[in-house]
């Protein structure tokens, strides 16, 4: 399903047409909108969209893997720490060996690298 969603144009129009997000409840709060999307991305080569980490990799080994081009990496870029301009010589070999599992499982965006480097090396001297 996924698969086909990202390449259909019929899909993508319809999507593209779809009513944003509105919640289910009048609330007074604020719809969020800075809140950077860092679970799903687009591909860089054909914009591909809604690919998780590992569907990107999948989609790009089987569409993409013989691409010359140099291209921004997706999930680099919507990390705080990414430049989104920086392209990468060799996307798919740095796709293979940087993006080997979820950022979400091992950081937390909402401190800054002295915490998070304070946070590890505290947990390291706890384990001992």
């Amino acid at each position: 399903m996924r698969s086909h969603v990202s390449s259909c144009t019929k899909v993508q129009e319809q999507m593209a047409n779809c009513p944003k997000f509105v919640p289910v409840v009048p609330t007074s709060q604020p719809i969020p909108s800075n809140i950077p999307n860092r679970s799903t991305f687009v591909c860089p080569y054909c914009g591909a969209r809604n690919l998780d980490q590992q569907e990107l990799v999948k989609h790009c080994m089987e569409n993409h893997r013989n691409d010359p081009n140099k291209v921004v990496c997706p999930v680099c870029s919507a990390m705080p720490w990414g430049d989104p301009s920086y392209k990468s010589a060799n996307f798919l070999q740095h796709l293979l060996h940087r993006h080997k599992f979820s950022y979400d499982t091992f950081v937390d965006y909402n401190i800054d690298e002295e915490a998070a480097l304070q946070a590890a090396l505290a947990l390291s001297l706890s384990e001992n």
